[in-house]
């Protein structure tokens, strides 16, 4: 096979995979034929494009093709003329309905499903990432994987969660489950919440072609485009965040050369387009204070006041203890260390964030800015022994020697964070 029509065939794979099991999804009403189908279609392509020529329209082929071996299927199984004739009366009605991904996404991101089951059926579905793929992203084994999506598709079916957009009432308390979804898909990617690697950038980049494709079906959506902004602010910035050794280095002290100048001027001009429409919500205002960060070409210029002003309005519209932490770490660099040790001081008290290692991470460079090192690395020595990844605790293990103290031998306990809310 020549390189132009394995490269055809990738970008096919890309662009139309996700598109084409949604629409198989809506006219057998079938994940698992569907799936097989579009799968036999591509290897399809795979034997005759070479032969034949890459088609001039690849994802019409593939489409055609996947819908003629789910008939072929169906006629096998003695489904009935009653269900190929539903079949062809769709095809004809399909032009005139929604995007059959949107379809697809809001029914993955259902609220009746459990969160990871939503996270890996967007993967597998959507994205066309394998079982084993899927079960590696979350850290479990492939069987045990397949019997996850195997359990959430009959869910679906024996619930009778419907296959469709919501309607137009609905929308505003669905569309941030789905959000949410690909906000955590990128997060994972983005800092890894468990394991050898900090960065996952095949997941990150699949939370991004796939929010991609949310803005491109529902571009009046401030909050997706708020979304694509954020994710964009951040993976700017992925080639600086690890020195070659793989340790992690904090955004203060990041090559911003090494920053993907392109995406944050797409971001900028994303972020713009969503706050005109004046609905501000969650992710604007996190793609805000991204900005903040990645639009200055000097650390030492960072606009701490605006950050920390933006995280009050973050606060409220999200009421967490997570954002209440990066609100003091940004009130420590606009007002000093003290004020931001005092905020520190109050979630620790309120417990809302035990076992949660940014809480004494963040202690512990706020004492160290202080000069206060003995609680400086008490506070790491605690930071640590709740880190999750071995690139997190490397760092904490190297701020400790650089206050002359030894990192102890802490216990390696794993814990979930939302790691995309302060930068590191």
């Amino acid at each position: 096979m020549n390189a132009a029509v394995e490269a055809a065939i990738g970008e096919a794979f890309r662009l139309e995979w996700g598109r084409i099991v949604a629409t198989l999804i809506r006219v057998t009403g079938d994940w698992d034929l569907a799936e097989e189908c579009v799968q036999e279609a591509f290897a399809a392509a795979w034997e005759r494009w070479p032969r034949d020529g890459v088609p001039d329209r690849p994802g019409a082929w593939l489409t055609t093709t996947a819908r003629h071996r789910a008939i072929d299927r169906l006629r096998r199984e003695a489904v009935g003329a009653a269900k190929l004739q539903e079949m062809a009366e769709q095809a004809e009605e399909s032009r005139a309905e929604p995007d059959d991904r949107l379809r697809l996404m809001f029914t993955c991101c259902h609220p009746a499903l459990a969160v990871e089951s939503q996270v890996a059926l967007t993967l597998r579905t959507l994205a066309g990432l394998t079982t084993a793929e899927i079960a590696r992203a979350f850290l479990v084994g492939e069987p045990a994987m397949a019997k996850r999506l195997v359990r959430v598709k009959q869910k679906i079916r024996n619930a009778g969660i419907p296959y469709r957009v919501p309607p137009a009432h609905l929308l505003p308390e669905r569309v941030p489950a789905v959000l949410a979804v690909l906000y955590l898909l990128f997060t994972e990617g983005y800092a890894a919440t468990a394991g050898v690697d900090l960065v996952r950038q095949d997941l990150s980049a699949e939370a991004i072609r796939l929010v991609r494709m949310l803005v491109a079906l529902m571009p009046d959506e401030p909050e997706a485009v708020g979304l694509l902004a954020l994710m964009l602010f951040h993976d700017a910035r992925r080639a600086a965040r690890l020195d070659a050794a793989g340790d992690l280095v904090t955004l203060e002290e990041q090559d911003r050369s090494r920053w993907d100048t392109g995406q944050i001027g797409e971001g900028v001009d994303l972020l713009d387009a969503a706050l005109r429409r004046g609905r501000p919500g969650r992710y604007q205002v996190q793609a805000a204070i991204a900005a903040c960060h990645v639009t200055v070409a000097d650390a030492a210029d960072t606009d701490w006041a605006q950050i920390a002003a933006l995280y009050g309005q973050l606060v409220r519209l999200v009421p967490s203890p997570v954002v209440e932490l990066n609100r003091a770490v940004a009130v420590g660099m606009a007002a000093g260390p003290a004020a931001g040790l005092a905020l520190v001081d109050a979630l620790d008290a309120a417990g809302s964030l035990a076992g949660h290692h940014l809480l004494p991470a963040t202690r512990a460079d706020l004492l160290r800015r202080l000069g206060r090192h003995a609680g400086a690395a008490a506070a790491y020595r605690a930071a640590l022994a709740l880190a999750p990844t071995d690139t997190e605790r490397r760092y904490l293990t190297r701020r400790m020697s650089e206050l002359g103290c030894p990192p102890g031998d802490p216990p390696f306990v794993v814990r979930t964070t939302d790691p995309t809310e302060e930068d590191t």
